[in-house]
């Protein structure tokens, strides 16, 4: 048996309040049998390493020890080595615990004056501590240790005891001994040994340790934009978020983009409430395979702007924005550690853009000494498609495949055509073969410029991706979350009722293993009907902006979680509780209607009131509409013939 995740997790809070010094000086000294009277010659520097390197260094695989004991708000929980040794050493040298030594800090000979015990008490009281708990501290040092399947808590304590040769007074007077109350054996054990993935749900991750990668599980925001609080926990593949104009969809999905980047795509969300019981704070929470921490993320009032997220450690996978105005913003985290590992090494480098107009997306873009950022789709496209293997030309053409409207439709299709020349212009242009004719995409439709815009830039972002991720020597990620704001802006019915299902199918072209989380803001009754055969309520979600009237605010905008009913037709979508129509008609033929109905409802209609609206729904409703048969009848019963 091995001691368990939920036991370290508990006695960690036990020996924040400990001085790192009985847990590193006072151990390191009784396993050197230090001498009581006199002296026997240590490197206390080199012994301090040692007993780092043995008990509190838990990543193996990074530079960093970690710091269970005494941490104050600003200081830090990891170190390396000889920053750590050399802030202990400070510590001993300045408290009342070094009294307890006969020797000065700067020779090499070190022992135990007579009265060590009482003076070493004297410290535990002037810090407050009273006495260490010496099972939480077993449960630290010995997290990795093998037990026999008979071990009781009581075991742990006389191992520690016998391990670092304590005696009795030194227990009774410095220690404390007693087992927590109501915990069974069951709490301290498991079955196999704590590994590193489990521990940093715990104690967080050196900064050596590149971030996980997660997708955004959590979002919650207070006292800015339209609602006074938000709550929004999207779903692990796909979120669909409606609502009226103004509600905040948009607004949504730039706070989405912050919390993943920690960089705005646009203008910062400004906070609307000033009251101290609504200070304006973001909340998130990014996961990955193992637990996050929940961040949150206060607004500085004096300096106007949301203070910085720092040591992160769960970062998104390759994340891509389309935005409502044609521009797209692109998150590539190999890139992002390119870029912070230069301003550590102090190059003068500014941050690697990642928002980029339609135009910066099409002609490509540079900085003002000559450093492209990204060729643009019309050089791309030309060059990936004159290559002898056509890579990655060829997942570009699937994935124009994947996002064309249907095939039954009159634009069919999104195929690639040879390149052509056009007036007045040097380069080669792309094409897309219609079927009406082979027309360069620079003269296409803004719907199919769009799509073209966004199959290109998957594409370049993952291939992008990986080839940043070879050359800083680390994995590519297996993470993708993609926002889309208006999915179906330019876009035909019919290509409406395609295109989503499509983008959840895009990851098969480009991994077979990678995760990719979607979330999409809609006002298409039919983008919400192409994904009824699709949606799977265990990893997605539909959630609504509503206005809700409030007794003590008035009107405020909250989001709903809605359950999400097949309604078989668009008529029924535009007629549900998403959207929320009383009549999938004209306005008119709607008045019209509901004018109808007051009507049949009253006790005496006469004749000329039946025949005004009767007039009225001749105008505005079709000849086969489904209400006519039931105003003929009564339009008959009072004396009015149609």
């Amino acid at each position: 048996m091995f001691i368990s995740i939920d036991q370290i997790r508990e006695s960690l809070k036990y020996l924040n309040n400990v001085n790192s010094l009985w847990g590193i000086i006072f151990l390191k000294f009784k396993q050197l049998q230090l001498p009581v009277g006199n002296t026997i010659e240590i490197s206390l520097h080199l012994e301090i390493k040692d007993f780092l390197e043995s008990y509190y260094k838990p990543c193996k695989e990074s530079e960093f020890y970690y710091r269970c004991s005494h941490v104050l708000r600003r200081q830090r929980r990891w170190m390396k080595l000889n920053k750590y040794v050399k802030f202990i050493i400070e510590d001993f040298s300045k408290n009342l615990f070094i009294e307890a030594l006969i020797q000065k800090i700067d020779e090499d000979s070190w022992g135990w004056k007579d009265n060590y015990i009482e003076i070493l008490k004297s410290c535990l009281c002037n810090n407050h501590n009273q006495v260490i708990p010496i099972f939480h501290l077993a449960v630290w040092i010995y997290r990795e240790k093998e037990w026999s399947s008979e071990t009781t808590s009581e075991d742990i304590i006389e191992h520690f005891k016998n391990d670092f040769l304590l005696n009795e007074e030194e227990i009774n007077q410095l220690f404390d001994i007693s087992i927590p109350e109501n915990i069974n054996i069951n709490q301290i054990f498991q079955d196999q040994v704590v590994s590193w993935e489990e521990l940093k749900t715990v104690i967080g991750k050196p900064p050596d340790i590149l971030p996980e990668e997660g997708a955004l599980t959590y979002l919650e925001i207070q006292g800015v934009g339209s609602a006074k609080k938000l709550c929004f926990e999207p779903a692990e593949r796909l979120s669909l978020i409606t609502g009226d104009n103004g509600f905040g969809k948009t607004f949504l999905l730039e706070c989405a983009w912050w919390a993943l980047t920690g960089q705005w795509a646009n203008l910062p969300a400004y906070p609307t409430q000033t009251a101290s019981e609504d200070e304006p704070v973001i909340t998130f929470e990014i996961s990955g395979d193992s637990e996050s921490d929940t961040e949150s993320i206060s607004y500085d009032w004096q300096l106007q702007r949301w203070n910085e997220i720092k040591n992160r450690s769960t970062i998104p996978g390759l994340l891509i924005y389309a935005r409502v105005d044609g521009s797209f913003a692109v998150w590539d985290t190999a890139k992002q550690y390119l870029s912070s590992s230069s301003r550590i090494r102090n190059i003068e480098k500014k941050p690697l853009p990642f928002v980029f107009t339609k135009d910066e997306l099409w002609n490509g873009q540079k900085d003002e000494n000559g450093n492209t950022f990204i060729n643009g789709l019309l050089q791309d496209w030309i060059q990936w498609q004159s290559r002898p293997d056509k890579y990655p030309f060829d997942t570009l053409e699937k994935v124009l495949e994947r996002l064309s409207p249907p095939e039954e439709g009159d634009l069919g299709i999104l195929k690639p055509g040879e390149p052509v020349r056009l007036p007045y212009d040097a380069r080669e242009i792309p094409t897309i073969e219609h079927p009406y004719g082979t027309v360069p995409i620079i003269h296409a439709s803004a719907g199919v410029q769009r799509i073209i815009t966004m199959a290109y830039l998957i594409v370049w972002a993952y291939e992008e991706h990986k080839i940043q991720s070879k050359l800083i020597r680390i994995e590519p990620q297996k993470r993708m979350v993609i926002l889309v704001d208006e999915l179906e802006a330019h876009l035909h019915p019919q290509w409406q009722r395609a295109i989503l299902p499509a983008l959840l199918d895009v990851r098969d072209d480009l991994a077979s293993d990678l995760q990719v989380q979607i979330m999409v803001a809609t006002h298409s009754p039919l983008v919400m009907a192409s994904v009824e055969p699709r949606f799977d309520q265990r990893v997605d979600k539909l959630f609504s902006l509503e206005l809700v009237k409030s007794d003590l605010l008035g009107n405020e905008v909250q989001i709903e979680e809605l359950p999400f009913i097949r309604q078989g037709v668009v008529d029924s979508w535009l007629m549900s509780d998403v959207f929320k129509l009383r009549h999938a008609r004209s306005l008119e033929a709607e008045k019209a209607i509901e004018a109808a109905k007051v009507l049949q409802l009253s006790d005496n209609p006469n004749s000329e009131d039946v025949a005004r609206v009767s007039n009225d729904l001749a105008r505005y409703l079709s000849e086969d509409d489904r209400f006519w048969p039931r105003w003929v009848y009564f339009a008959e019963q009072h004396g009015v013939h149609l």
